[in-house]
């Protein structure tokens, strides 16, 4: 009879009740560390990870999840919005029809069933603007994903160009080896994260990135010219590296460090988008709403729509009618539109500005009606919280130019009916309610009609909007209006000399009466030079609080009016701008008050 003989391990407890105690034994923290999800490989009928990928996530201080390759929508969507940041792993070759190729001889096993679930779950993380690490395939999967080009087979591509020595990129070392070296731009957060201009990295593959696409630049290169390491040219989260920095220890956890310190900083403002509303004071999407575009669907063709406000974390957006200023004699219109009528401004056939006013609320009013259960409009501040509250983004109604009214006041009565919360006294050109910043100055800033338009919006609590209005007319205003007067999309002439931006003697004034000034992501009013990004309009907010105070400053994207940068590109990406400003260490009170929370007091002013 065989006799089973139990070994004592000292330094192990094998008591269940002991390991539970031990796990009791102090009370938790209250913020709880950040979840890194981790795709799975997937081999035969088992989805797989190698242990070295999840023992540097817990060594970073972040907590492991396995995501296998799965491709219903819907489940990605789940995960995502239960993770904090996302990695990328390592494993066998995509395959080349995703690109449009047709495949190498030299080109290694695919695996398919990897292949559309991490495609569809990058896609879907960059949309929400989750954090992410791309580790050897996983850099290949970021790249193919969004826009970028993959070399099937190094070698046969390093043929191909003819290039000098080629180094060996997959080594026959242990894994925890490094066998050769990368160099690391010094401008780059990769070079950040390192602090140095070069590392020694280990090397599995024969597949790379060869062209990392719009979204990505090329941060590291190893000696033959092969990119090694990859990161976003629009100031997100996102680096894609080549080799296995989970096999190197110490030497590779600096990356899953940094990934696991954005992750919480993703989690934290998730948190705070959560309990404080935010709001867009301008965009210009109701346009295109009757060239087919459709708001309740995730639509390329527009900045602004459902989808993209709940991956943004937008709760409402002042959506305006916009109209453009015909040509007048003396008015400083465009030439363009010497004698062109309405109609062919704004490519519709209407040639009332009151009518088509009308058409395109009308035209949102069909969203609403669509979707009650996911979108409302909103008049007043407490409307804006009810709808948040109820899980509903809201619709703010706006008209840009008071052309809108057709020279006749009682029509501000039947647009006050309508539900505007403000007016943009004037466009690109000069109106006969008052003069505008790139007009010819014909009335010398605020007519006699308009001083009357003023006391008539006072009377009917519609703000007073002063973006593109001149520098008189801009004054004159300020003087005449009861209530506080706002700039719903204006930046900073100090910093972009720009008639269409606010001097810093205007941004006094408007402080001085209570009022606001909305910074804006149209480049040309960002940078002189006319291309911009995130962080010039960060400069350009800055600016404004430094002259202003922060109770006076918030965000007017101007999106679907030419709108929208790097980094800011459209509606879901606006939890980045709250990101931007964690990192500069503004408290969660401030932010509040920029994104929405001077504005909503303006809001709430009666005369």
């Amino acid at each position: 009879m065989r006799t089973l003989t139990i070994i004592s391990l000292p330094m192990k407890n094998y008591s269940i009740e002991a390991l539970t105690a031990e796990a009791y034994s102090d009370f938790p923290e209250a913020q709880r560390k950040p979840v890194i999800g981790i795709t799975a490989n997937h081999e035969n009928i088992d989805a797989t990870l190698r242990d070295a990928y999840y023992k540097q996530v817990v060594a970073a201080g972040g907590v492991p999840v396995i995501i296998p390759p799965v491709t219903d929508t819907s489940v990605i969507a789940e995960t995502l919005d239960r993770i904090d940041a996302l990695i990328l792993s390592g494993g066998g070759d995509h395959n080349p029809l995703w690109q449009g190729e047709q495949p190498s001889p030299k080109l290694h096993s695919i695996n398919a069933v990897r292949d559309s679930a991490e495609l569809l779950l990058t896609r879907l993380a960059f949309n929400r603007q989750v954090p992410m690490l791309g580790i050897c395939r996983g850099i290949q999967t970021l790249a193919l994903a969004l826009g970028g080009h993959v070399a099937q087979d190094m070698s046969e591509a390093h043929n191909q160009v003819g290039r000098g020595v080629f180094v060996k990129h997959s080594q026959d070392a242990d894994r925890q080896e490094a066998t050769h070296t990368v160099r690391i731009d010094t401008d780059s957060v990769l070079h950040n994260i390192y602090d140095a201009d070069e590392i020694a990295v280990n090397s599995f593959h024969h597949q790379a990135v060869d062209k990392p696409g719009q979204h990505f630049r090329t941060v590291a290169m190893s000696e033959d010219g092969y990119i090694e390491a990859m990161e976003s040219t629009e100031h997100k989260s996102i680096i894609g590296v080549q080799w296995h920095p989970e096999w190197l220890g110490e030497d590779g956890l600096p990356l899953f460090k940094w990934l696991v310190d954005r992750a919480g900083e993703y989690r934290k403002a998730q948190e705070m988008h959560s309990r404080m509303l935010t709001l867009d004071t301008h965009c210009d999407t109701p346009m295109f709403f009757h060239q087919g575009v459709d708001f309740t669907k995730r639509d390329p063709r527009i900045l602004v729509d459902l989808h993209k406000m709940t991956e943004g974390r937008l709760d409402a957006t002042f959506m305006v009618c916009y109209l453009p200023q015909p040509y007048m004699e003396g008015n400083g219109a465009s030439e363009e539109r010497k004698g062109k009528p309405f109609s062919e401004l704004v490519h519709f056939p209407i040639e009332s500005p009151k009518a088509y006013t009308d058409f395109i609320f009308d035209e949102i009013a069909k969203i609403v009606e669509r979707k009650p259960q996911y979108v409302a409009f909103a008049r007043t501040p407490d409307d804006i919280q009810h709808n948040k509250l109820a899980g509903k983004k809201s619709i703010v109604l706006g008209i840009e130019n008071g052309l809108a009214i057709e020279d006749d006041i009682t029509n501000l009565q039947h647009f006050a009916d309508r539900g505007i919360a403000y007016m943009t006294l004037c466009h690109n050109g000069d109106n006969l309610i008052c003069d505008s910043a790139k007009g010819a100055g014909m009335n010398g800033g605020v007519s006699q009609f308009g001083e009357k338009v003023i006391h008539e919006m006072n009377r009917l609590g519609i703000m007073v909007d002063l973006s593109h209005a001149g520098e008189k007319s801009f004054y004159d205003a300020i003087d005449i209006s009861a209530t506080p007067i706002v700039c719903s999309h204006s930046n900073c002439r100090s910093l972009c000399d720009h008639p269409r931006n606010l001097t810093d003697d205007q941004l006094r004034a408007l402080a001085k009466c209570g009022g606001v000034a909305h910074t804006t992501f149209y480049p040309g009013f960002l940078n002189a030079a006319g291309e911009a990004d995130i962080m010039d309009a960060v400069a350009h907010l800055e600016h404004a609080i430094s002259i202003m105070g922060i109770d006076h400053v918030g965000i007017g994207t101007d999106f679907d009016g030419d709108g929208g940068v790097p980094g800011m590109a459209d509606a879901s990406e606006v939890i980045n701008f709250t990101i931007q400003l964690l990192r500069r260490r503004y408290s969660e009170e401030d932010i509040r008050k920029i994104w929405g929370g001077n504005w909503m007091r303006v809001m709430g002013v009666k005369n």
